[in-house]
């Protein structure tokens, strides 16, 4: 099982607010998983990927992708306190699920 993380290349986030955003995808879409699918990513040492997309609508469509497949996601908007605008698109994660579910949402991304 793993989960990947597919963080916006196309905004100016520094390190610290990427880590972030993703930390809040990660934690957002395994809320979202069932007890029986988080044990076993969490007994499975909890693989995480992140990858790179270009643009909000990227991000909405492989969420939709996601859905269809019945894998747990979640997208991330910033509350703009900081580098960003309120409600910018930030993130998205998918999973925890089956590498190969997963894979066909995000499989042909680029990593970070």
């Amino acid at each position: 099982m793993k989960q990947t993380i597919v963080a916006r290349a196309d905004i100016d986030m520094g390190q610290g607010k990427l880590a972030a955003q993703v930390a809040h995808a990660s934690l957002s879409a395994y809320e979202e998983t069932g007890t029986k699918a988080r044990k076993r990513w969490k007994g499975g040492g909890q693989k995480k990927v992140v990858v790179k997309a270009n643009g909000e609508s990227e991000l909405f469509e492989l969420a939709e992708k996601a859905r269809a497949e019945g894998i747990p996601h979640a997208i991330v908007r910033d509350a703009g306190h900081t580098q960003l605008d309120p409600g910018t698109v930030t993130a998205l994660a998918v999973g925890p699920a089956d590498d190969d579910l997963v894979d066909k949402v995000t499989g042909h991304l680029s990593l970070y």
